[in-house]
């Protein structure tokens, strides 16, 4: 990363695109705690990032889930890690799991579940301790298209129903201008911010937002933005 300079509003949920290898993820392990960084200052409502935190959810484009567990238990883990009270966490975890319609599948492990049954599964584990950031690294990159796009659909849901602050990273950018508040376009290694564009468009969204004409602009231009930075051939 080349000096990068951002700020995120409480409950605003932010998309970041740029070409591979730029330092999205990166960027994301800094804010996470998991990575540390070499110069500069990363805070969260003021406090500094100096490591893992219990307010930071994160979610991986592999759903990473105990193959052992369940879907319940797999929700749980972090209130385990995080010694919280399991008997109100267990009742967290069940509203959580109905809010993403796997509700009836609380005892199946993850062999039983398709992707997008896992992926749901791993974002409802990032929110079981009430975080006040989910950070999301290209969750949805390894679905079929048509998962893709309904899990868009329920990722608006959880989030308008949620209002966390998410900081989500993906590499189609109608993803990232369906979903996001703001998209952050990033240029080529090192990775600088090319520029931030505000989404107008009202919530919720439908998927035939993507055929509309301003949507179309809206892509368009930050395909634009990518070409100018050397992102495609």
């Amino acid at each position: 990363l080349a000096p990068v300079s951002l700020e995120v509003g409480v409950g605003e949920f932010v998309s970041v695109v740029g070409p591979s290898g730029c330092g999205k993820s990166t960027l994301l392990k800094i804010l996470g705690g998991l990575l540390s960084r070499t110069s500069g200052r990363a805070t969260i409502m003021g406090t500094s990032i100096d490591g893992p935190r219990g307010d930071v959810g994160i979610v991986f484009q592999d759903p990473v889930l105990l193959g052992w567990r369940t879907v319940l238990q797999n929700t749980l883990l972090p209130a385990e890690v995080l010694r919280l009270d399991l008997k109100a966490a267990a009742l967290r975890a069940r509203e959580l799991i109905k809010l993403v319609g796997l509700d009836g599948f609380e005892d199946k492990y993850p062999m039983e579940l398709s992707g997008g049954m896992r992926q749901r599964n791993a974002i409802i584990r990032a929110l079981i301790h009430d975080p006040a950031v989910l950070l999301m690294d290209e969750p949805f990159g390894a679905l079929d298209a048509m998962t893709r796009e309904q899990m868009n659909l329920e990722l608006q849901r959880i989030w308008l129903e949620s209002r966390k602050t998410v900081f989500f990273i993906t590499h189609s950018i109608p993803e990232a201008v369906f979903l996001g508040d703001r998209v952050v376009v990033m240029t080529p290694r090192p990775g600088r911010i090319a520029e931030v564009i505000e989404v107008s468009h009202s919530r919720p969204r439908a998927l035939d937002l993507m055929a509309a004409p301003e949507f179309g602009r809206v892509t368009s231009h930050i395909r634009r933005l990518l070409k100018a930075g050397g992102a495609f051939d």
